[in-house]
């Protein structure tokens, strides 16, 4: 238990939040009528009465084929994106036009265009499009997953997965799977210290992310929190981040000139596919193989028994459940801890709901969270001022009328969830962690302001599992542990910060 615990986890960085000076420009409006019957949309006194085009959009300069490319490098490059997306909304207002390289987006960051967006949702929305993932299934004759698929298809596949994946009811019942790795995670927590010290905790709940995930996905430990780690689950993790690393560049230059130069970046890209795909397909067709051996709670054969999906469509739909649960939930637990590290009080309040709702001789469960519910605002708040996905996509399929634009049909809209969560005109003190904020029975925090996860029926479909993975997962490292942070400062680079006491350091990269 917690009293018997002498080893304290540590946080030890942080990616420091720029200051940038900023030109004011008249900011644009944040009026959201989507057509001039949007329903339940009210008429604003600001509203343009007449939509401007495209063209007349706000936005940094756009240079000849690089576009803002080079401003945005200039601001830390891609990496630093979610920064500088923030810095220009400061700029240029609620929505704003970008183009770097051969992209063109148009950016919003506004709830009520969010919400104006989402009411005329149509029956399959679609998201950016991510050539190069199509260009490895089209090279590899694989099929898309729902990340790339659009229209009916997309409805078809996403409809086999979602009465499990969607349902909390049938989420929860995985909770049993998912402890059954945290009691190996926190074990080992203690056990790869080295006086005190874990030299890379963000690669170990990369390790418990992707354990978990295989478990729900195939029934299988792969024993990476094990002393003797699989080689194959490295090599898969390692691809991931390959894969990930690698399609960026393709997204805003074209994907074409990489494929017929076949650059490195496209060669890398294909061969970490390669290994992504390769390794699915051995434990998804051991799973097909042993349907009818398998668990009464197997989410995932149920899933594989009922649908009528091709084999193809399987491997390309759980094979991009898989990556999704890895990295994204990995990152979201470590900026949990970091959070909490910097507010004792929360933690202590979160520790104290804890042991008030989870008897001492029992684990956490799904039941236990349905009590839980600052447990809950600790991880919205986290998201809110440090979501791992700092922003959506949207691709319009018909003209709109968004705030004081005409939009055409094509557009690609990626929606700003950082900027959202990070501006003080929706969050009192947005650079404070504040879980109580999500607690007041009289809130005025709009809804369309905190969509880490997107909105509307492109909602990622791993959602439920995400948060019931996370809380359970902060449920047992707050009870054993305390998360101490020995330095408040802002860093400017990459560095450890010891105390005196011993400690579990981890890396937010």
């Amino acid at each position: 238990m917690r009293a018997q615990i002498q080893k304290v986890p540590q946080i030890v960085e942080l990616l420091k939040k720029k200051s940038v000076g900023l030109q004011h420009f008249k900011p644009t409006s944040s009026v959201c009528v989507l057509e001039k019957d949007a329903v339940e949309a009210a008429p604003c006194p600001h509203a343009a009465s007449r939509a401007h085009s495209l063209d007349a959009i706000p936005g940094p300069t756009n240079w000849p084929l690089v576009g803002s490319l080079v401003e945005l490098l200039r601001k830390g490059g891609l990496a630093r994106q979610h920064e500088a997306l923030i810095d220009y909304h400061k700029k240029f207002g609620k929505i704003f036009r970008m183009k770097l390289g051969s992209f063109e987006s148009v950016h919003i960051g506004a709830p009520c265009l969010l919400e104006a967006l989402y009411r005329k949702e149509s029956n399959y929305p679609q998201r950016l499009e991510i050539k190069p993932w199509k260009a490895y299934r089209d090279l590899r004759e694989e099929a898309y997953g729902l990340l790339i698929l659009e229209g009916k298809d997309w409805q078809r596949v996403r409809s086999a997965f979602q009465q499990k994946l969607m349902k909390p009811t049938e989420v929860v019942k995985l909770d049993g799977k998912i402890n059954q790795v945290l009691v190996d995670f926190v074990d080992r927590i203690g056990k790869v210290s080295k006086n005190g010290k874990i030299e890379d905790l963000y690669f170990e709940l990369n390790k418990w992310s992707f354990e978990t995930i295989c478990l729900i996905l195939y029934d299988k430990r792969f024993g990476l929190l094990q002393e003797k780690v699989n080689k194959e689950a490295m090599n898969f993790i390692t691809a991931v981040k390959t894969m990930m690393s690698t399609f960026g560049m393709m997204m805003v230059t074209p994907v074409e000139l990489h494929k017929s130069l076949n650059t490195k970046t496209w060669q890398d890209h294909t061969a970490a596919w390669d290994r992504i795909f390769s390794t699915a397909k051995v434990y998804i067709d051991k799973k097909l193989n042993g349907n009818a051996n398998r668990d009464p709670d197997d989410l995932i054969g149920d899933i594989l028994q009922q649908s009528c999906l091709s084999k193809k469509e399987l491997y390309a739909a759980i094979t991009e459940l898989q990556i999704g649960g890895v990295e994204t939930t990995a990152n979201s637990m470590l900026w949990v801890i970091f959070n909490l590290s910097r507010s004792p009080a929360a933690q202590k309040r979160l520790l104290q709901e804890i042991r008030e709702v989870v008897p001492s001789d029992q684990d956490p469960c799904g039941e236990h969270i349905k009590s839980m519910p600052y447990l809950k605002a600790c991880l919205k708040e986290s998201m809110r001022l440090s979501p791992s996905v700092p922003f959506t996509s949207r691709t319009l399929d018909k003209d709109t009328v968004l705030g004081d634009y005409a939009i055409p049909k094509g557009t690609v809209l990626m929606i700003n969830t950082h900027a959202l969560g990070s501006n003080e005109e929706y969050f009192n003190d947005s650079k404070q962690f504040k879980p109580e904020r999500w607690l007041r029975e009289n809130s005025t925090i709009n809804p369309f302001a905190h969509v880490p996860f997107g909105i509307g029926k492109r909602m990622c479909i791993g959602r439920r599992l995400a948060e019931l993975q996370l809380q359970l997962a902060m449920c047992w490292l707050v009870r054993d542990y305390e998360i101490v942070a020995t330095d408040n400062e802002p860093l400017n680079e990459i560095r450890p910060l010891w105390s005196n006491r011993k400690t579990l350091p981890l890396t937010v990269q």
